[in-house]
C-alpha cells in the first residue's frame, strides 16, 4: 500500500471517529448464504395469497389477490421484467427472505391495475392517486434475514397494515409504510429501484444492516412522512439517491428507539439530490432533505437540495452524535428569501455550516452567528437566494410562471447537470468512504459499492452515479 492511500485510510477512520465500531467482518460477508428458492417455479395463472416460496419467473405477469407471506427459512426471488399486479389493498409478509432482481432494460413492476399516475402541479393531495395507499406494501418480520430490491418499481403503496399476519409486522396501530424492515442483523439492499406515492414513510428501517443506492423516490410520503427513515440500530450507506416532492424529510437517521443488541444508528449519506422537499405537508413543520437526530452518528457530503423547505439539519434536541458525525460540501438553491433564510435556523438546530458548503455560508451569515441554537432571524439570506444555479439538463431555476413547490413529479424534467453547471467538480471523493455492511452479489447482495463522485448530486457528468 503506497503512502497516499494509507493517509486516505488515516483520514477516512477519523472522519468517523470509530471505524474498529463501526467496521463490519468481511470475512462473515463473504461467507454469507440465503436458503435457496425451495417451492419450485410459482404458477401464473390464478391469484396468489397465503404462504409462498420459489420463483416467479423472468418477464410473467402475477397476481396478488391477497397477502402472501415467505415464511421463516424459505425464499421467494422475483427474476426480471416480472410485472405483480395487486388486488384487495394486499401486501407482502417476509419472514424469509425477498429477493426482486430486475435490470434495467427490464425491471420489475409492483403496481395497483387500472390506476394511472397523475403529475398535474399543485394537485390536492386527496385528488392524487399517489396518496391514497392502494396496498399494504412490503412488510418485513424482525426475523426477515434479507431483503433485495434491484432494478424495482414500487407504486401507490402506503394502505393500512392493519392486521396483516397478526402483530409481528407491526410497530403501531395504523403503520402504513411503502417498506418496513426491522431486523437488526439483517440486510437490506435497495439499488437503482423507483418508488412512486405513499401516505407514510416510503422506508421505515426500524433496525438493520443497509445498502441503499441510486433509488428515485417521487412524490413519497402524503402529508406527512419520511422517505428513507432509518431508526434506532441502523447501519450503513445511502449514495446518489433522487428525491422529488417528497413529504417530511428525504433521509433521516435517528437512534430512536435503539433495541437491545442493536448498534447505535450510524449512515453515511453522501451525492444525493432532494428537489422540493416538503410539499404536502404543513407550512412551518420540518420537512426537506437531510435529518440526523437523536443520538445518531455518521455522515453527509456532496448533497443537492433545491427549493426545500429545509435543507440539512442537525438536531439538538434531542441532540444528534455531534462527537461522530462529519459533513461538508453541500450545496442549496433557494428561489426565494423565505428558503435562504432557514438554510441554518429551522426548528432547533445545531447544524454548523461549512466553508465547503455552497453558496459560502461566510457570504451571507454574520461573523457571530450561533449555530448551536441560533434564533429566528438571525441572518439575512438576501445573499444566497437564486445562486450558482446548477443548470440542469431540462428544469426552470427560478421557477417561473408556478408558486414555489408546484413540481413535485418528475415528468419530462431532466435533472442531469449540463456542461455549465456550476456543481461540476465540487464534491470531495476523500472525505467521506461508504461503510460496507452487507455481502456482495449478483443476487444476494449489493451489485457494486459506489464511491462518492466529484460532482454534487446524485447525478455525474462522466454518466455514473444514478442511473434514471
Amino acid at each position: 500500500m503506497n503512502t497516499q492511500k494509507i493517509l486516505l485510510l488515516l483520514v477516512t477512520c477519523g472522519i468517523f471517529a470509530s471505524c474498529n465500531k463501526w467496521a463490519e467482518d468481511k470475512s462473515n460477508l463473504s461467507k454469507y448464504v440465503v436458503p435457496a428458492p425451495t417451492g419450485g417455479v410459482i404458477s401464473d395463472s390464478t391469484p396468489l395469497s397465503g404462504s409462498i416460496k420459489g420463483v416467479m419467473l423472468a418477464g410473467k405477469t402475477y397476481t396478488l389477490g391477497g397477502d402472501i407471506i415467505i415464511p421463516r427459512g424459505d425464499t421467494l426471488l422475483i427474476q426480471s421484467g416480472v410485472t405483480i399486479n395487486v388486488t384487495n389493498s394486499a401486501g407482502i409478509v417476509v419472514h424469509g427472505v425477498l429477493a426482486s432482481i430486475g435490470t434495467k432494460d427490464a425491471p420489475n413492476v409492483f403496481t395497483v391495475p387500472g390506476v394511472r399516475k397523475n403529475n398535474t402541479p399543485n394537485l390536492p393531495i386527496d385528488q392524487d392517486s399517489a396518496h391514497i395507499g392502494l396496498w399494504r406494501g412490503i412488510m418485513c418480520d424482525t426475523s426477515c434475514t434479507m431483503l433485495v430490491l434491484k432494478w424495482t418499481h414500487i407504486d401507490f403503496a402506503g394502505a393500512n397494515y392493519g392486521t396483516a399476519d397478526g402483530a409481528q409486522v407491526n410497530e403501531s396501530a395504523g403503520t402504513s409504510f411503502n417498506i418496513l424492515f426491522q431486523n437488526p442483523n439483517g440486510y437490506f439492499i435497495m439499488e437503482d429501484c423507483w418508488l412512486y406515492g405513499g401516505t407514510d414513510d416510503a422506508v421505515r428501517i426500524s433496525s438493520g444492516k443497509i445498502h441503499l443506492f441510486r433509488n428515485t423516490m417521487e412524490k413519497c410520503g402524503g402529508s406527512g412522512g419520511d422517505i428513507l427513515n432509518c431508526k434506532g440500530g441502523t447501519v450503513g450507506t445511502m449514495g446518489y439517491n433522487f428525491f422529488i416532492g417528497t413529504a417530511y424529510n428525504g433521509q433521516k437517521a435517528s437512534n430512536k428507539g435503539q433495541g437491545v443488541g442493536a448498534p447505535q444508528t450510524n449512515i453515511v449519506m453522501y451525492n444525493t439530490t432532494f428537489v422540493n422537499g416538503g410539499v404536502q405537508i404543513v407550512p412551518g413543520a420540518r420537512a426537506g432533505g437531510i435529518d440526523f437526530e437523536q443520538g445518531a452518528a455518521g455522515a453527509f457530503f456532496n448533497n443537492v437540495f433545491i427549493n426545500c423547505r429545509v435543507g440539512y439539519r442537525v438536531v439538538n434536541n434531542p441532540v444528534a452524535d455531534t462527537a461522530h458525525l462529519t459533513y461538508g460540501y453541500n450545496y442549496q438553491w433557494a428561489d426565494s428569501l423565505v428558503i435562504a433564510d432557514q438554510f441554518f435556523t429551522f426548528g432547533g438546530v445545531c447544524t454548523k455550516p461549512m466553508p465547503t458548503d455552497l453558496p459560502n455560508p461566510s457570504t451571507y451569515l454574520p461573523a457571530n452567528f450561533y449555530y448551536p441554537n441560533p434564533p429566528a432571524n438571525a441572518y439575512d439570506g438576501t445573499p444566497a437566494v437564486q445562486q450558482l444555479n446548477p443548470e440542469f439538463v431540462n428544469y426552470p431555476l427560478p421557477v417561473v410562471g408556478e408558486p414555489l413547490f408546484a413540481y413535485t413529479a418528475i415528468g419530462s424534467f431532466d435533472f442531469h447537470l449540463s456542461s455549465k453547471s456550476a456543481l461540476i467538480g465540487k464534491g470531495t471523493t476523500t472525505a467521506v468512504a461508504p461503510m460496507t455492511v452487507v455481502p456482495m452479489g449478483a443476487i444476494y447482495g449489493a451489485s457494486e459499492v459506489t464511491p462518492p463522485g466529484a460532482d454534487l448530486g446524485c447525478y455525474q457528468i462522466n454518466g455514473s452515479g444514478n442511473q434514471h
